[in-house]
């Protein structure tokens, strides 16, 4: 297994190892021991499933505050996203920072959003399925997000007119959510 680190420092682009042949594939996508030794050290105890029917839906951004901040650790079972994460840590040299990244059935790779970060995708294709193991359980009193759209970010979304949740359509900007980020950065506690 290939655990890469990205722009946004936590956030780890994952490849596992894939052994195919005539029959199809194998491929171990956690292994908790591998994954200590590269700074993943959640505990995962939920996994979710989302299916897209269409291409062009955008999920997120996402992200719990704290006492239920989430951690992922992003699959994509059929199909192809263009996955985004958002650094929400003040103080963070990479705050209001966002990178992007393909995850589809084809490429296997994994992505690995520790807990500070705004989180969302956009589907490319039609019928896709995504999964992800999260190390706390979803709080609708700290579910939040941010809008997709932002002017301040300006995420290079490769879509201009998403299929968007109702709850997604009225995220509030990223200034307007600011005050509600607090996450720990190497140890201590920001605002």
């Amino acid at each position: 297994m290939k655990v890469m680190e990205t722009n946004l420092p936590g956030v780890k682009l994952i490849e596992p190892k894939v052994f195919g042949d005539r029959r199809g594939f194998f491929m171990e996508n956690y292994n908790r021991s591998i994954f200590n030794e590269h700074g993943i050290e959640d505990s995962f105890i939920q996994d979710n499933h989302s299916l897209s029917k269409e291409a062009g839906v955008l999920r997120g951004l996402h992200y719990q505050l704290n006492p239920k901040a989430q951690s992922k650790l992003v699959r994509v079972i059929t199909g192809v996203v263009y996955d985004v994460v958002v650094d929400i840590r003040a103080g963070s040299p990479t705050y209001g920072q966002w990178q992007s990244f393909i995850l589809s059935e084809h490429n296997q790779r994994m992505l690995y959003v520790p807990e500070g970060f705004a989180h969302g995708f956009c589907t490319l294709t039609e019928n896709t399925n995504v999964c992800y193991k999260v190390n706390a359980y979803y709080s609708p009193e700290n579910d939040r997000g941010i809008r997709w759209d932002d002017s301040e970010l300006l995420i290079d979304w490769p879509v201009s007119d998403p299929i968007l949740s109702e709850k997604d359509g009225k995220q509030p900007l990223f200034r307007e959510a600011e005050n509600d980020f607090q996450y720990r950065v190497e140890g201590r506690v920001i605002r």
